[in-house]
């Protein structure tokens, strides 16, 4: 048995457990919809997810962008703010404007 994401348009719809030959026989539809991925994420970037993306020319599943500042990385697959994240043991939130006297983009601390 094997986990499947159905993908249309680039979006994951929907995700079973099933054996390849089943995938194949066309009882669910166009077996071309149906894209392979372990739960572990060691093909295909990331585990896939219900409405996350995938890429078929990168044959690559991702998470949707959580930020218009944020950059994916190709590499890791994963969305990349522009600035560190601290690591001072606090709790923090990304705001996309932090209402400061410059309007700057950041990390807020959660109180």
């Amino acid at each position: 048995m094997a986990h499947y994401a159905k993908v249309l348009n680039g979006t994951v719809v929907q995700l079973i457990v099933s054996e390849k030959d089943f995938i194949d026989s066309g009882a669910l539809g166009d077996s071309s919809h149906w894209v392979e991925y372990k739960r572990d994420g060691s093909i295909r970037g990331n585990p896939a997810r219900k409405n996350q993306t995938y890429d078929s020319k990168k044959d690559v599943f991702y998470d949707n962008q959580p930020f218009a500042s944020w950059t994916l990385n190709e590499t890791t697959w994963k969305w990349e703010a522009p600035i560190d994240k601290p690591t001072d043991g606090k709790h923090y939130r990304w705001v996309e404007q932090v209402y400061q006297d410059d309007n700057t983009k950041g990390w807020d601390a959660v109180e």
